[in-house]
């Protein structure tokens, strides 16, 4: 698969719409994982993980649903996980992954009540809809001086890999700041950190916060970038590459204005990809794209 898949290079499908117009209503923040055993419409399914905000519900629920693939826009909810469930005031982006057993795990973001802080949790079951009664396990802390949150799992060579976002706490007011840490672990359930593996880079796009959302095989990845406080809610993708022990931009600046993307290589040889796409009310919605390779 030679072409790059990035947002814009073909048609794209609404999966899910927002609860209501305007600013604060948003679907999106999506994991997906290739729902091997279950047939959608010219392969198999996909299975999704998403998180739902209204304004007056931050960051509600996190949806476990399945979508048949190709062309159509049907997406079946098989469990909701409110935010009630974890003790959190607020859910944001999960990440969901199939163990090589079988198992699903869904790693999910929690805000600490009254705080700046977050926390994330994990879950396993053996199937989708089981995530919804599964009992969850606290796996990043995070700690007074940082909040972590909308992590990116993958299993790799009997290994498990993680990409944590991180919020330092140590200046009122300037929490939204963030950077991208890189763990590792055996058994997904005791992780080692080994610190920042994304910085922003001052002066540039991405000088306020660097979220990465996606690695290829190849090592590319991708990540939410902005310049400032203000464009909180409202980062772009960029690209980055591994350079040794840390990733750096690839670009000058982003290749698309979408956040949270993640990215499938599907067994046809195309590239699928999700995201949070802005809408001119100011809400977001969950869409996806194919790009051939």
């Amino acid at each position: 698969m030679s072409l790059m898949p990035v947002p814009g290079r073909g048609p794209t499908l609404t999966l899910v719409k927002p609860i209501a117009p305007g600013p604060g209503n948003w679907v999106g923040a999506p994991s997906a994982a290739i729902d091997f055993g279950v047939s959608g419409l010219g392969g198999p399914a996909v299975a999704l993980a998403y998180r739902e905000r209204s304004v007056t519900a931050r960051g509600a629920a996190v949806v476990i649903a399945r979508w048949s693939g190709a062309d159509t826009d049907e997406v079946v909810e098989l469990a909701r996980l409110d935010k009630d469930r974890f003790g959190a005031e607020s859910l944001e982006r999960p990440a969901l992954i199939r163990t090589d057993s079988g198992q699903w795990r869904l790693f999910v973001s929690c805000a600490t009540p009254n705080s700046k802080h977050w926390w994330i949790d994990v879950l396993q079951a053996d199937s989708l809809a089981g995530l919804a009664t599964a009992e969850r396990h606290t796996v990043f802390p995070g700690d007074r001086r940082t909040a972590v949150k909308d992590p990116v799992v993958h299993r790799q060579a009997g290994r498990w890999q993680a990409w944590i976002c991180c919020h330092p706490l140590d200046e009122p007011g300037a929490e939204d700041r963030m950077w991208t840490s890189y763990a590792t672990s055996e058994d997904g359930w005791t992780w080692i950190d080994h610190g920042p593996v994304l910085r922003p880079t001052p002066g540039t796009w991405d000088a306020r916060g660097t979220r990465l959302t996606a690695v290829l095989s190849d090592g590319t990845a991708y990540y939410d970038g902005r310049a400032s406080a203000e464009e909180n809610f409202s980062e772009r993708t960029g690209l980055a590459h591994f350079d040794g022990s840390q990733l750096v931009a690839s670009l000058d600046g982003p290749v698309a204005a979408v956040r949270y993307l993640d990215v499938l290589a599907m067994p046809d040889g195309s590239w699928r990809m999700f995201y949070e796409a802005p809408l001119a009310d100011g809400s977001h919605e969950l869409r996806t794209e194919s790009v051939r390779g």
